[in-house]
């Protein structure tokens, strides 16, 4: 629960504050843009919510929050309620963004797939009852995809209670001790007609990638949206081989997908076209940054 006496002096005035416990893991600044700015080390209030809209997106930040560093000097508990039931928070075709990030992950994104063979869970979110509750009124989980070593966060609770088949690499396998399902080469996986396991090695040696119905791109720590460049990117730290990665990003371009939905970092739909005219720029700036 975020401290008002921590409260960020870079915080304009006003109901909604970031405390000094904040991780600037990004967060925030995704959920509401219009409220949550980048300010130094931290994320901050740079605009007081105004309407109903904007006021519920800063309190679905408030509950993604890893570390409960936002908080309110007075709270609403009917739009922190109404906030609660939007998640997980519905995208498009079956596909949901969980919400409720974990520290264990540094806050990275995890997402949800109704699917009539079993449900799926990419990567983890907090282990939390509301969510239990959510996953179990929509059929359970059968499969939990995990992106790469970084984001399992509470993986291991959520199969335990619902008897769900964890998929990893073989190369971040440590983090799974007791993975049902163990990937191994660099050789894409199809998984019955509708989802491809795709190898992405470069962030670690075992990231992985998870496209569904040749729509969705779900990329871990492989692939994100920058918002503000309004470019794809990938990371230029942190990194396990450099030309690895280039090559795994060069390899998304024989795919088609029209949402990059990423753990970290801002998730997008454009056309497929257009998608791919971003990926084939990105492979372009890394491979003259390397030369």
């Amino acid at each position: 629960m975020a401290d008002r006496t921590k409260r960020l002096d870079s915080n304009v005035p006003g109901n909604f504050y970031v405390d000094a416990t904040c991780i600037n893991c990004d967060t925030c600044r995704q959920l509401a843009p219009l409220s949550f700015e980048e300010i130094g080390d931290y994320s901050a209030v740079s605009y007081q919510p105004v309407d109903e809209h904007q006021t519920h997106q800063a309190y679905q930040a408030l509950l993604a929050c890893p570390v409960g560093s936002i908080g309110t000097e007075h709270s609403d508990k009917s739009q922190l309620h109404k906030a609660m039931e939007s998640f997980p928070l519905p995208l498009e075709g079956g596909v949901s963004y969980c919400g409720f990030n974990s520290e264990k992950s540094f806050g990275a994104n995890s997402f949800f797939i109704e699917h009539p063979d079993g449900n799926w869970l990419i990567d983890s979110p907090r282990y939390i009852k509301h969510l239990v509750e959510a996953f179990e009124q929509r059929g359970g989980i059968a499969h939990i995809f995990l992106t790469h070593e970084d984001d399992v966060a509470d993986a291991d609770k959520y199969a335990a209670h619902f008897g769900a088949k964890r998929i990893i690499h073989r190369e971040d396998a440590a983090a799974v001790p007791g993975a049902e399902w163990v990937v191994d080469g660099e050789e894409t996986i199809q998984v019955g007609s509708q989802f491809h396991v795709i190898p992405v090695p470069g962030h670690t040696a075992g990231s992985m990638a998870l496209l569904y119905q040749e729509r969705f791109l779900f990329t871990g720590d492989h692939l994100w949206w920058d918002p503000h460049t309004k470019s794809l990117e990938a990371p230029t730290r942190l990194v396990w081989k450099r030309w690895t990665l280039i090559e795994s990003i060069r390899k998304l371009l024989d795919y088609r997908f029209e949402w990059v939905l990423a753990g970290h970092g801002d998730r997008v739909q454009l056309p497929s076209a257009d998608l791919r005219a971003h990926l084939l720029a990105l492979v372009e700036r890394r491979e003259k940054r390397s030369s």
